[in-house]
Parts: C-alpha cells; sequence; structure tokens
C-alpha cells in the first residue's frame, strides 16, 4: 500500500513537469514577450499575437518595447512566432497576457480579453489549461472569461478544461527587477491544476512561487497591489499641494522625514501606465457592482488624475509671475512616457498636461528621445518633436519625465532651450534645489 501511494506520488510530480506539452503565449507586449522568452529557454512555446506587423519584428530578432534585447531572444531557442490561429491547435497551455484598460470613463474595458477568450475558445480541447495574466477585478476569469471559453468551445469549465491565473508583476524599463526574479502568485480552478499551474512557473521563476487558495484570491492580490501604490502617491501628491501652499519644498520634507526607518519613500508625481493609474478602478468597479462605494480608493485617484491639470496651472501662474505673455507661448514638454527610460506611452498623464496648456491657448511641443513618435500619433493624435528643440524658443518649459538624457543635459543644458528668465517646472525633481521654479 504504501509503495503504490510513493508510486501515485510520483506519477503527479512526473506530470506536473511535463515539458512536452506545448504553451502559447497569447499577446507579445510588455508582458507576454518576457513571459514567452522565459518559456522558450527550456520548452515548446508559440508567441501568438494578432498584430502580424510585431510577429514580423520578433521573428527578425527586434522589440520595439525594449524589453528584451537581440541576445535574449536568440536564448528562446524553443518559441516561435505566430499569427496564424491555425497554430493554436497544437496547445495544450495558454496563457493570456492581453492589456485591460479602462474606457473614457474609467470603467474597466475588457474587450481585448475577451475577443482572446473567443479565439482561445475556438482553439480548446480536452484537457487544455487556460491561465490568465491579465489584470482584472476578482471574479471576472470565472465569471466572465469562463463562460466565452464554454461557448465558443462546446466544452464544460473544469470538467474537459481548466483554468488557473497567474497576474504579471512586469515593471517596464526595469532591468534589475526582472521577471524570472520575482515572485509568482499562481493559482488554478482545481487543486490538481492549481499545483499543476504552480509548477509550471516554477520552470522559469528562480524568485519562487505563492500557490493562492483560489483564481479570485488571485484576482484580488494583484488588483490590490498597485492601489496601495496609487493610495500612497495620492498622499505624497496631496502633501506636495499643502507644502507648495505653506512654501516648503515637499522632496526636503520626505528626504527629512524618510531618515525614520520606517518612513516609506514614496514620492509625488503623475500616475499614469498599465497598472497604478488603471487597477484601481478594476477594484472600484467591482465594489459598486455588489454595493459598496470605496471613498478612499476614489479620492486618491481623483488627486491623482488631477495632477496633471495642476502642474499646467502652476507653471502658467509662474508665468505670469515673471510677466512672461502666457496667449500664443511656446511650451516645451521633457517626456511623454509614462515613466523614465520607457518607451511606453500608455496611459500616459503627460497629455493631460498638453491638453491643459491648449485651454490657454498656448502652443506646446513634446519631445521624447525614448517613444516611437507614431505611437504618440495613433494613442493621442499628438505630434511629437522627432528631433532635438531648437534652443533659446520656449517661455516655460515642463521636465515631466524623468528620462536619463533629460538628468545628463542638466539645469543648463535643458535652460538653453527656452527664452531668457522662461519658466522650468520640475515634476520630478531631477534638477538641484532651487534651479526650477516649480516642481510637485
Amino acid at each position: 500500500m504504501c509503495g503504490r501511494k510513493r508510486a501515485e506520488i510520483i506519477g503527479q510530480a512526473d506530470k506536473y513537469m511535463d515539458t512536452s506539452k506545448i504553451i502559447a503565449i497569447i499577446g507579445l507586449g510588455y508582458v507576454g514577450l518576457p513571459l514567452a522568452v522565459e518559456f522558450g529557454k527550456v520548452r515548446p512555446v508559440i508567441g501568438f499575437d494578432v498584430n502580424g506587423v510585431r510577429i514580423a519584428e520578433l521573428q527578425s530578432g527586434h522589440d520595439r518595447t525594449l524589453e528584451c534585447s537581440s541576445e535574449e531572444l536568440k536564448l528562446a531557442v524553443q518559441l516561435s512566432y505566430s499569427c496564424n490561429l491555425s497554430d493554436l491547435q497544437q496547445v495544450q497551455i495558454f496563457i493570456v497576457t492581453v492589456p485591460t484598460p479602462v474606457d473614457q470613463t474609467n470603467r474597466p474595458d475588457l474587450t481585448p480579453l475577451l475577443k482572446a477568450s473567443e479565439t482561445l475558445g475556438r482553439a480548446l480541447k480536452i484537457g487544455d489549461i487556460v491561465i490568465f495574466e491579465s489584470t482584472v477585478y476578482p471574479g471576472a476569469t470565472e465569471e466572465v472569461c469562463v463562460p466565452v471559453l464554454e461557448k465558443f468551445s462546446g466544452l464544460k469549465f473544469n470538467q474537459d478544461f481548466f483554468c488557473g491565473y497567474s497576474p504579471e508583476r512586469i515593471n517596464p524599463g526595469d532591468k534589475e527587477h526582472r521577471l524570472p526574479t520575482i515572485k509568482k502568485v499562481t493559482s488554478g480552478s482545481t487543486p490538481a491544476v492549481a499545483e499543476e499551474v504552480d509548477q509550471l512557473y516554477k520552470q522559469i521563476i528562480t524568485a519562487g512561487t505563492y500557490k493562492a487558495s483560489s483564481i479570485k484570491v488571485a484576482e484580488a492580490a494583484k488588483v490590490i497591489e498597485n492601489t496601495q501604490r496609487d493610495l500612497n502617491i495620492a498622499l505624497m501628491n496631496e502633501l506636495s499641494l499643502i507644502f507648495r501652499k505653506l512654501d516648503l519644498d515637499t522632496l526636503e520634507v520626505l528626504q527629512a522625514a524618510g531618515t525614520k526607518w520606517n518612513f516609506l519613500p514614496f514620492r509625488p508625481g503623475l500616475v499614469g501606465g498599465h497598472c497604478i493609474g488603471v487597477d484601481p478602478y478594476y477594484l472600484i468597479h467591482k465594489a459598486q457592482e455588489v454595493g459598496y462605494h470605496p471613498e478612499f480608493i476614489s479620492a486618491g485617484r481623483r488627486i491623482n488624475d488631477g495632477m496633471a491639470s495642476y502642474v499646467a496651472d502652476e507653471t502658467v501662474k509662474l508665468m505670469l509671475r515673471k510677466g512672461i505673455s502666457v496667449l500664443n507661448s511656446r511650451i516645451l514638454i521633457l517626456g511623454l512616457a509614462f515613466k523614465e527610460n520607457c518607451p511606453d506611452v500608455r496611459n500616459s498623464k503627460v497629455v493631460d498636461i498638453v491638453k491643459t496648456f491648449h485651454g490657454y491657448n498656448t502652443q506646446v511641443d513634446v519631445y521624447d528621445p525614448w517613444i516611437d513618435s507614431a505611437d504618440a500619433l495613433h494613442e493621442y493624435a499628438l505630434q511629437c518633436l522627432l528631433q532635438v528643440p531648437n534652443a533659446g524658443l520656449y517661455s516655460a518649459i515642463v521636465i515631466a519625465v524623468g528620462h536619463r538624457q533629460f538628468i545628463e543635459l542638466g539645469e543648463l543644458g535643458i535652460k538653453a532651450w527656452g527664452i531668457p528668465g522662461a519658466v522650468v517646472f520640475d515634476v520630478k525633481s531631477i534638477l538641484p534645489l532651487g534651479a526650477a521654479d516649480g516642481r510637485l
């Protein structure tokens, strides 16, 4: 009896370590591509994306997101790329990494997730597993995605096919915290599937995994990770609003407070991107759906969403105090990406600075050496400068993103783009204290 039980355990372990199953990564953006590359080093993987141009670029060894170098792509010897739906028929494990944005009213937009589920429903076979990594509200996998999978596959959930959820933790542009070195939360729709999903990720995650008790717990864990950060930044932004009225420099105050061992090192700033500025709205939506209005989370969102307009308004006030005409003035904004040293322009709050300046009838130029100008045009109908700005042209300069190129330029290099006495507003506090007319 003991020998038979031991054989069963060994057999289960072998099953979980089976690397013959083909994986498909659905969506090859900032999240999907690094995942496909890591799995492609150890087992067969199909990187699938509906964007044929993206597939062609990756096949040529180029990643426009800059998350993976050409050398890293070459290491994934078992990774192939495809935009052909028929290639999914050979797959047994599907991992969905499509974006989950919000719409213009800040409601969850699950369109990409629903379309991916529909596509996979047509490819599902008995015994297949679908793992979702896209950020959602608690319950979305089983309440929204599973019915679509069942409808288009004709199969029954937890009988013919199974699901897992393992929230992505990719930090775009971060070359220190990479996918393998970030602990991974995993979950599955049955205990056996949860174990299989956990063992799957252990093949590539050197930092280890954490197996949640349910898919819903894993979904909730993801959405509060960034809600917590959002609220901490909102506190810093509100402190910045207060300290400016008290004629105090916020960074100086935070540095002083930071000498205490348990003071958290958050900073004020614009909150954009695909996570911090979006995920709280998913939690707000679900809370309202069950009859609760989350006042604290909503207040944090209002503060952070209002900071871009605040930056523009304060810059205009500084111009007026210096006697600089605002009407038809030329203003330079440095940076459009949602964070430093990264080409990602999704949900960039810099766009709100541009819109507010346009409300003052100013001429605004945006310069960002990291982004693809075609992305700015597509996302925001915004034509960015393709070359370094001309010197001595601008009445005000807003340093919106702390790219290393702007840090290297320093005070004199940045001010050279302005007219004599031009206003400089340093959102990211990259210049020394006193070098800018204003900063958060």
